[in-house]
């Protein structure tokens, strides 16, 4: 994904306005979703994996669906939102801010 996006993916959270700004260029060309299903998988897989390592949580799984999960207990679907972004009803980078405030208990 990488090379071929040439996108700098460090795992921080600021790499997600690159994310969600590819996206938005994959939305303007018009691809059919069944096209760039899997690569918005993989997008939000690393949005979520970067949750996972900015806020100290954890993937969950069931039925073969996937959530993170923050210490305060919050459940987060990046791939979902990586869905919605294609959609222009979402955005990885706010997901992010948002499941990382206060996602560390005191």
């Amino acid at each position: 994904m990488r090379e071929g996006a040439r996108l700098r993916l460090d795992y921080s959270a600021r790499s997600l306005w690159s994310v969600d700004r590819m996206i938005e260029d994959i939305r303007r060309e018009s691809a059919p979703y069944a096209a760039v299903e899997l690569v918005l998988r993989g997008f939000g897989a690393y949005a979520g994996e970067v949750i996972v390592r900015q806020a100290g949580g954890e993937w969950w799984a069931s039925g073969g669906d996937h959530w993170v999960r923050t210490p305060d207990g919050r459940l987060w679907d990046p791939i979902d939102e990586a869905r919605r972004c294609y959609t222009q009803d979402g955005s990885l980078r706010l997901l992010c801010r948002d499941a990382t405030t206060g996602a560390r208990p005191d």
